[in-house]
């Protein structure tokens, strides 16, 4: 009789993960991951298919772990997704392929833990020489893609895979992202990311570092020389309150704090160059995964207390529980109901304190959340000398200057077909955040690979004009 609840993964002590930024799950061993592939009840409607944005044959890999033909466990994966082993690690599965499992549905059970295992083929994937997998077809065109994000690189694997000659110009010196930028090492180590780069490099695609199209290279060139284009840049502009006082020192927002640890290496100062302040009691804004990031992040680095506020309560926090438990187990303090309305600053301008003010919840928004309501009279202060704001992002203003021509909607996002990607300018397309607003990685995975065959169906409309 198969195990009601799933198989727990190895992870790393609260104890002593506190003290370093390794990798907090550690996977699962082949005995794991076989008890667990063994849950599964390999159901003739597959719903988990309809709950995977790229459409993963989910059955299909699970039943050859069970069989223990990892080869073609692999080759089931990557027919559809380019990146699995990230996939694996920071997509909400519990939200979509999970949230579908028959299993989880019977009284009792668990949902099998699709992430889990599909972590669990795609490192075994990784501990092996990656072989070339240039495509054999002919060249059919050339394709342009801008942002080395989970987007950017989805559509430009899978164009190569097509045959397709494709370039993508990355702003920064690393491709990944937001995998690269946003996501702290102990969640995502930088060497899975780089080696599922590499296998989409190795797919044929080409990628150019340190090009901000608009200012290294004009977007009109660009368009010139490439029979399409793929515009995936993410919306990393950050966002903050707005509260008075916001102008004081060592108030960050998450972007620019988790960019200065996870790709310019402000833990590693001096040995580094980027230095990154952290005081004895951390303040961090917000409840999502960003905000669990930041909290985690910043208690690696040496905070002795790191409170986390949010506006709504606990049911309404848009975080993983996985890391938001992980959160809790690493001593992470959490205020619910609770808004900031005022920051408070020393001589210098240096925050020392915010004012801030309880909550209770109203009728919903058009969030679909139950709306927070200021209680009066309720304020109070809370002191800290470091602040994190970590609620949200926007798209960055580099889209009004930088691709002259292409329509955007009133949030400054690139306006795009949500099937196909389409822009307003003939053989522009754009997906990803930087169209949906902040979504998550497979999300926009799922908009690159739509893209992609909406511009191979494209381009072969214009060699048969």
């Amino acid at each position: 009789m198969a195990l009601k609840k799933r198989v727990p993964m190895l992870e790393q002590s609260p104890e002593e993960r506190i003290k370093n930024f390794s990798e907090v799950a550690l996977g699962y061993t082949e005995e794991l991951a076989l008890l667990e592939a063994n849950r599964c009840l390999q159901c003739p409607t597959h719903p988990c298919i309809s709950g995977c944005p790229v459409e993963i044959n989910i059955p299909a890999f699970i039943k050859a772990i069970c069989e223990k033909d990892y080869k073609k466990g692999i080759e089931i994966l990557k027919d559809t997704n380019n990146l699995p082993a990230i996939c694996g690690r920071v997509c909400p599965q519990e939200k979509q392929c999970e949230a579908q499992c028959v299993l989880g549905k019977v009284k009792g059970n668990d949902s099998v833990a699709i992430g889990r295992l599909e972590r669990f083929l795609a490192d075994l994937d990784l501990s092996l020489e990656i072989s070339k997998h240039r495509s054999d077809t002919e060249n059919t065109g050339k394709v342009a893609v801008i942002g080395a994000g989970p987007a950017g690189l989805t559509v430009a694997a899978d164009l190569a895979r097509m045959g397709y000659e494709v370039t993508i110009f990355e702003a920064f010196h690393r491709a990944g992202g937001v995998l690269i930028y946003g996501i702290p090492e102990f969640r995502l180590p930088k060497d899975i990311v780089e080696k599922e780069v590499n296998y989409v490099i190795s797919l044929g695609v080409k990628i150019e570092y340190n090009q901000v199209i608009g200012r290294t290279i004009p977007f009109r060139k660009i368009r010139q020389d490439f029979d399409a284009v793929f515009i995936g840049i993410g919306a990393g502009a950050p966002r903050f309150m707005g509260i008075p006082g916001s102008n004081l020192n060592n108030i960050y927002s998450a972007s620019e704090f988790l960019t200065r640890v996870n790709l310019l290496k402000a833990n590693e100062f001096p040995k580094y160059d980027t230095p990154v302040r952290i005081a004895n009691r951390v303040v961090v804004i917000g409840a999502g995964n960003v905000s669990m990031d930041a909290a985690r992040t910043a208690r690696r680095l040496g905070a002795e207390e790191v409170l986390v506020i949010y506006r709504r309560s606990e049911a309404e926090m848009p975080a993983r529980l996985e890391e938001y438990h992980h959160a809790l187990q690493e001593g992470i303090i959490f205020h619910w109901l609770t808004q900031p309305v005022e920051y408070i600053g020393d001589i210098n301008n240096n925050v020392k304190a915010m004012k801030c003010i309880k909550m209770k919840l109203g009728v919903p928004d058009e969030s679909g959340r139950r709306r927070p309501i200021p209680i009066d009279g309720s304020e109070f202060i809370v002191e800290t000398s470091l602040v994190i704001e970590a609620i949200g992002q926007k798209a960055n203003s580099v889209l009004r200057t930088g691709f002259p021509g292409l329509k955007l909607n009133k949030w400054g996002y690139i306006e795009a077909d949500p099937e196909t990607g389409a822009t307003n300018l003939e053989g522009v397309f754009a997906g990803g955040d930087i169209v949906t607003g902040a979504a998550t990685v497979i999300e926009a995975m799922g908009a690159g690979k739509r893209a992609a065959r909406a511009i191979d169906s494209y381009i072969r409309s214009l060699k048969r004009a």
